[in-house]
């Protein structure tokens, strides 16, 4: 399983190491950022908060990370635990492993991910349910 997303990663850093593949503002750990969301997407959390059941993989990554998108998904998908929680600790170790590659400018994506990832984390200790936030003003309510 770590074999898999290994090769995924060196697939497409080989890939984006040729600057003509990279998009604006494009930073390596982006890549390592996309795969753990693919990973998170994937394991579908039930204790992720109700708006971010899933992370936006950018238009940018997408139109520019080649042909292999697809395939990887397909090995992404074949990635699976006994539980949440096991899966919830692959996840850390990959964003902890991940995070171990680069400097600290370099880890605004991935800090990103591991913020909400650890504040899911903390959901499954406390065995606490998401508590859906309504974002409306209710002094716009009619």
């Amino acid at each position: 399983m770590k074999k898999q997303i290994e090769n995924i990663l060196q697939v497409w850093h080989k890939f984006f190491a040729d600057e003509k593949n990279q998009y604006s503002e494009f930073e390596p750990s982006d890549i390592e950022y996309f795969v753990g969301c693919m990973l998170y997407n994937h394991f579908a959390f039930s204790k992720a908060h109700h708006n971010v059941k899933t992370m936006d993989l950018s238009y940018d990554f997408l139109s520019s990370c080649g042909d292999e998108y697809e395939d990887f998904q397909k090995i992404i998908k074949t990635i699976n635990f006994e539980n949440e929680l096991d899966a919830l600790a692959f996840l850390q170790e990959y964003i902890k492993e991940s995070k171990a590659k680069y400097t600290k400018p370099e880890l605004y994506l991935l800090d990103r991910l591991e913020y909400h990832v650890n504040a899911m984390a903390q959901r499954y200790e406390k065995n606490v349910d998401v508590k859906k936030i309504d974002f409306e003003n209710p002094l716009l309510k009619k």
